[in-house]
């Protein structure tokens, strides 16, 4: 994984300590197991950290306002295919 976003080992595994949605799975030799979705965090929070210049602290406070947005925008999508199944039911 270091290879592929350009940064150290450490860093990662430090991110993985203040960043709750950085949790890759771990093979049965403790070896991290990277999939798509961590790796689009890492790369998220890469280019929070280095790129627009937020703090770890501020970083992490973006990162949770875009999570409540992106369960209310998913709540109302829900509400509006059920109300669309009600209206082709009924």
């Amino acid at each position: 994984m270091s290879r592929i976003t350009g940064l150290e080992p450490y860093v990662l595994r430090y991110w993985e300590t203040e960043f709750p949605h950085l949790r890759p799975e771990s093979s049965k030799s403790g070896h991290r197991l990277y999939s798509q979705k961590d790796l689009d965090n890492i790369l998220q929070v890469k280019q929070l950290l280095y790129k627009d210049g937020f703090t770890i602290s501020g970083a992490k406070k973006k990162l949770r306002g875009r999570s409540r947005h992106d369960a209310a925008a998913a709540i109302e999508q829900a509400k509006k295919e059920i109300r669309q199944l009600l209206a082709i039911l009924g």
